[in-house]
């Protein structure tokens, strides 16, 4: 009888006995980022992008002590990668970097995406990565004028390679030359690290390029779509200047998945801030001429919603929103 009882009694208090043995619950984690961080980059490696999105990494491992690493998940003007960060666990070891247009310009035109401002959090915006329309040195075509001409002369027999269908490289373009009147032979790459060597190899007669990915390259801007002239290409006119329709140049930055901790975002925001002045990212940034235009989180995410409302008006005027 004795041992029935005792063994009743184990029975009923080795619950209580292994709990108080558990370890007691862990506080949140304070700790980040005590392991890697990956940032997803949308586009190739090699680009404009790329470059910038490596420097940056560079900067927030520096800044905040930890290892941020680029993975490139291109494809699809970067809906891709954007994609990927979306559904990313929002626990601050996926994070983004490149531009915006996957989230405010892509859901337009591209059915089946269906990414929104709202799914992310909007960190910093680094640099504007301007774009515009150039040609290989030694293209017959010497200023935009010429690449006109030639495209008037001759309707639908010019090539013209673009960044992907509804990035800001192919709506400016479209929306220059339907200003001109002109046709020519769209052909859409997975970015400038795609267009450049069929550009060179003269199977593209112009193509959208930027700024900084013509540096050191036997390539000529002719046009550069913004409201004035860049600092990294002074001798280039810009649309509006000639009259033409103007759409902002592509805003680049770091994003994280929707629900990252509010402590997390914070601390992503103070590196990003940080680390735009360190010793390498500068000399990456000068290196390619492209100037930093850092916002934190709040300016940032306005910016977001208003290029997603003004691309989707852009796209409206060119046909090009899916119904």
């Amino acid at each position: 009888m004795r041992a029935r009882v005792a063994l009743l009694a184990g029975l009923l208090l080795a619950p209580f006995a292994a709990r108080a043995q558990a370890p007691a619950p862990q506080a949140a984690d304070t700790a980040w980022p005590d392991r890697p961080v990956q940032v997803i980059v949308g586009w190739a490696a090699g680009g404009i992008v790329d470059t910038i999105a490596r420097a940056t990494a560079g900067a927030l491992s520096e800044t905040l002590s930890a290892r941020f690493v680029v993975v490139n998940r291109d494809g699809a003007a970067g809906v891709l990668g954007a994609q990927a960060v979306a559904q990313a666990r929002p626990d601050g070891y996926t994070i983004g970097f490149g531009p915006v247009t996957p989230i405010t310009a892509a859901p337009h035109v591209t059915r089946g995406v269906t990414l929104h401002p709202d799914q992310f959090e909007f960190v910093c915006q680094v640099f504007e990565n301007v774009l515009g329309l150039g040609v290989r040195e030694d293209s017959p075509y010497r200023s935009i004028a010429d690449v006109f001409a030639a495209a008037q002369a001759r309707p639908g027999a010019l090539t013209y390679g673009q960044f992907g269908t509804g990035s800001v490289g192919h709506v400016s373009a479209a929306l220059v030359l339907r200003a001109r009147g002109l046709q020519v032979v769209d052909i859409p790459f997975r970015g400038e690290a795609a267009i450049i060597p069929e550009l060179l190899a003269g199977r593209l007669d112009f193509a959208n390029l930027t700024v900084g990915g013509v540096q050191g390259k036997p390539l000529r801007l002719l046009l550069v779509f913004n409201e004035r002239r860049s600092p990294g290409a002074p001798d280039v006119p810009s649309t509006q200047e000639l009259g033409l329709p103007t759409v902002l140049p592509p805003m680049n930055g770091v994003f994280a998945p929707r629900g990252t901790p509010p402590e997390i975002l914070a601390r992503l925001e103070r590196g990003c801030e940080q680390g735009m002045g360190t010793e390498a990212f500068r000399a990456t940034m000068t290196r390619l001429r492209e100037p930093v235009i850092h916002l934190g989180r709040e300016a940032f995410t306005a910016r977001v919603h208003r290029d997603w409302r003004e691309k989707r008006e852009a796209l409206r005027t060119l046909g090009l929103v899916q119904q």
